[in-house]
């Protein structure tokens, strides 16, 4: 699809804007004249026609004579424009008088001169001599029965009326085309300057790459107009910045705990393979070479589940689930895990505790949480699980009597590769919290960490009630 030009259509649209806006004005100014025009006019034949009625009636022999000024040839030809005709008709259109300007008769229009004598006051046009002309037929019977069948026409020139109109309309198509023109060259420099900025904007975010995410837009930054763009470009680029960390922090972290397993096992099988063994020496390799396979197992489980949560691709299967019940099963299975380490499990439940989940990854959170807690609990210690159950939340908490958080570092402890040991020494991937924290979230769930008083960790999972 072609793109067409900003600039280019704003430039067109407003100078069509002030073509039709000045058309407009110049059109009903052009008809305003023409009408003002016009009644001057014959406002001008209705005075003249009045003074020469009262002229040609005014001799009581019936003699009718009209009343004109003497003027010479020069005077005449110099006020042209400004003559007035008059002659006398009777009813069947005979000529009786004219006044001494006119060599022939005027044009005459049957269908007025017979209104005027049924005593109406008559205007038409016509054209006489290659000239238009606009008449008035004015019945004498209104001054008295002695001229009842005579008509009067007076005429006026239309000559200057006609070249005042072509100057306006000139004028005005002169003043639509220069308003237009002078609106289109305005927008599109006004448009020049608005898409400028924005290029140059779109310069500076282009020249923003992977390697220089630190950078941020700064130009027109002070300006109002831009302040809210360059706002939201910048809060993106803080967004990107921040995820692109964290994907690196995230890649390296993966990469270094994929690479101690698979050091360790290809040790183990280059040592096992420089010589003959024994087979209790074989058996030893292998049990060591899966023990590290099921920790690969685990820790590319747990990078799977995380990568489809980034994806969003993690979609509960939501239904009716009882926590409490989950809780217990979950406790059940970890019993085993919990006996060789020494760790007591105990499950506690109170008030209504179901809730719209998916069972799968309930469990997966709970295996999670009870396992970290027997990970970091001694021996002779103790993880508590309680589900607290009310009319519009259902909280999960695992407590145990380990260690607890480092200092500060309580909401940290749900990153990725985050452990409660600096050196990363102790066992499991990592993951298991930032697991936690994904299935909460898909779950609209809040999950918060922190340290017993009396000591070990508490982690907490408030859902929404059922």
């Amino acid at each position: 699809m072609r793109r067409r030009s900003f600039r280019l259509q704003l430039a067109l649209r407003f100078g069509l804007t002030m073509a039709l806006g000045m058309t407009l004005v110049a059109l009903i100014g052009y008809l305003a004249l023409r009408a003002t025009l016009d009644r001057q006019i014959d406002a001008s034949l209705l005075a003249v026609a009045s003074v020469q009625a009262g002229s040609v009636t005014d001799d009581p022999s019936g003699v009718m004579r009209f009343y004109e000024w003497d003027l010479t040839v020069e005077e005449v030809e110099s006020l042209a424009g400004l003559n007035r005709y008059a002659q006398i008709w009777n009813e069947s259109g005979e000529s009786l008088n004219r006044s001494r300007l006119l060599t022939e008769d005027l044009p005459l229009d049957l269908e007025a001169l017979e209104k005027a004598a049924d005593g109406e006051l008559v205007w038409r046009k016509a054209r006489w001599q290659e000239r238009s002309l606009r008449s008035l037929y004015y019945p004498l019977a209104r001054l008295g029965d002695t001229h009842a069948e005579h008509i009067l026409q007076v005429a006026a020139p239309l000559d200057w009326r006609d070249r005042t109109l072509r100057f306006a309309a000139l004028f005005l198509l002169g003043l639509t085309g220069l308003f237009s023109a002078s609106s289109f060259i305005g927008s599109w420099w006004l448009a020049d300057r608005a898409v400028r900025a924005v290029g140059q904007i779109a310069t500076e975010a282009e020249e923003i790459g992977a390697t220089t995410l630190g950078r941020r837009i700064s130009v027109h930054a002070e300006t109002e107009e831009y302040e809210r763009l360059i706002g939201v470009l910048n809060t993106m680029l803080d967004r990107l910045d921040t995820a692109f960390d964290a994907q690196r922090r995230f890649t390296a972290d993966a990469s270094h705990e994929l690479r101690s397993p698979l050091t360790a096992l290809r040790g183990e099988l280059e040592l096992a393979l420089r010589r003959d063994r024994s087979p209790e020496e074989y058996r030893r390799v292998i049990d060591s070479a899966l023990e590290e396979t099921e920790r690969l197992t685990r820790l590319v489980a747990d990078l799977l589940t995380l990568a489809r949560s980034d994806a969003g691709a993690m979609r509960p299967r939501l239904q009716e689930t009882d926590v409490a019940e989950r809780s217990r099963t979950a406790v059940d299975r970890m019993a085993a895990a919990a006996a060789a380490g020494g760790v007591t499990l105990s499950v506690s439940a109170t008030g209504r505790t179901s809730i719209s989940a998916d069972p799968e990854l309930l469990d997966r959170l709970l295996w999670n949480l009870v396992d970290n807690g027997i990970k970091y609990s001694e021996r002779g210690g103790e993880v508590e699980v309680v589900v607290l159950g009310t009319e519009e939340t259902v909280e999960l908490v695992v407590s145990d009597s380990g260690p607890g958080f480092p200092a500060g570092a309580e909401d940290s402890m749900f990153e990725r590769f985050s452990r409660a040991d600096a050196a990363h020494t102790s066992e499991g991937t990592g993951l298991g919290l930032a697991i936690v924290r994904a299935i909460a979230d898909t779950h609209r769930a809040r999950v918060t960490a922190r340290n017993e008083p009396a000591g070990g960790a508490r982690v907490s999972v408030l859902f929404p009630a059922l």
